[in-house]
């Protein structure tokens, strides 16, 4: 685990060096918000609006190899860059555009993750809304570990059922709403 967060140091600081906007989401994220887990890989949004993934996909591609062989094309058709570490790590680089996206970005905080060392990571409210909109089975349980230990009047609710209710709107899914509250109202 330690390799994988040094890894992200690492990217971050590349990340930074070129001025991008971005935030770690994911496994990175849950183990500062959450319930510590395994995590194989590294998730990042990186903020490339419309019409600039191309610049921002060369860029990494330049330092970190793909995990497959067509990872540009792959990219710009379907908006995550798939590369590997020098280390061996995955990292899944989300192409970010959308005003949520980049809401989340700018709301992100830097976090200490080992001592004297912060890792720019989505707030837990952002993280919570990522993993419900995802819906499999290991994004709810991280969303609840997220709900449980940032519980105590910690979590912003008014912005996340804000940003949900949206999501639902958008994907037609009132079904989203209630699977937020059922996992809200499962917290002790």
């Amino acid at each position: 685990m330690v390799d994988l967060i040094e890894e992200a140091f690492r990217l971050q600081a590349f990340l930074e060096v070129h001025q991008c906007r971005f935030c770690f989401i994911g496994g990175v994220a849950v183990q500062s918000w959450g319930e510590p887990r395994l995590t194989r890989d590294i998730d990042v949004s990186l903020l490339t609006g419309l019409g600039d993934e191309q610049r921002h996909v060369d860029l990494l591609m330049g330092v970190y190899p793909p995990r497959i062989d067509d990872a540009r094309e792959f990219a710009l058709a379907h908006r995550v860059l798939l590369l590997r570490s020098p280390g061996g790590i995955g990292i899944d680089v989300s192409l970010a555009a959308l005003p949520y996206e980049e809401l989340a970005i700018n709301r992100a905080r830097l976090v200490e993750l080992l001592p004297g060392r912060e890792l720019r990571l989505c707030s837990p409210e952002d993280l919570v809304i990522m993993k419900v909109f995802a819906g499999r089975e290991t994004d709810m349980r991280d969303a609840r570990s997220v709900m449980v230990r940032q519980e105590g009047g910690r979590l912003d609710w008014d912005y996340i059922e804000a940003q949900m209710e949206q999501f639902a709107d958008l994907r037609d899914d009132p079904g989203l709403m209630d699977q937020l509250r059922r996992l809200r109202s499962s917290i002790p």
